[in-house]
């Protein structure tokens, strides 16, 4: 599960990305899952774009697509939203829920 301010960094990092999936007016099925998995190897976060025609609901599109494939989802944004699923060999260091905590005052 991803913090909050997990969530925020790789929202920074997946900004400038290009959608790598594009769901279209089919359901989500076994090679578009497959196809996912690859992405998510091969870049641990990925922009998945939901064309108009798509008939599923772009929250659960995201939530569907994300636990077939082991995900997590850490944006949905308008018809696109950001998957990442930490790698063998992770090339994103996530900030720890540590350096989340501010210290107190006192």
């Amino acid at each position: 599960m991803l913090t909050g301010k997990q969530k925020r960094f790789l929202r920074g990092l997946g900004h400038p990305l290009k959608a790598v999936i594009t769901i279209g007016k089919g359901e989500i099925n076994e090679s578009l899952i497959r196809e996912t998995m690859e992405a998510l190897a091969a870049h641990e976060l990925i922009k998945v774009k939901i064309l108009e025609s798509c008939l599923l609901d772009r929250y659960e599109a995201a939530a569907e697509l994300a636990g077939s494939c082991g995900a997590e989802v850490a944006q949905v944004l308008g018809r696109t939203f950001l998957l990442y699923k930490k790698a063998d060999k992770p090339a994103i260091e996530l900030p720890s829920e540590k350096a989340a905590k501010k210290p107190s005052r006192r």
